[in-house]
């Protein structure tokens, strides 16, 4: 079974996902440092699952990610909430 089959992905002439989180950033009024974070975990967690768009991964790849930066780059539980 293809884990991707009927899961939507990027069209042509759509927005690509880190011009929507700046767009979404704009409109909610975040600081420029607090749209950087979220360009750059965003990039971290796409790195980290071999450049599969988010759309195409779910719980299992985020519990993944996250148990990766506790256990191998030791970053702090609260920073997971």
């Amino acid at each position: 079974m293809d884990p991707t089959a009927g899961v939507p992905v990027w069209q042509p002439g759509q927005p690509k996902l880190l011009d929507r989180v700046r767009d979404r950033c704009r409109v909610r009024h975040l600081s420029l440092n607090t749209r950087h974070a979220y360009e750059a975990w965003i990039r971290r967690y796409i790195l980290f699952h071999d450049k599969r768009h988010p759309l195409q991964m779910g719980a299992p790849e985020v519990s993944a990610f996250l148990t990766h930066l506790a256990v191998d780059r030791h970053v702090a539980a609260s920073t997971q909430n």
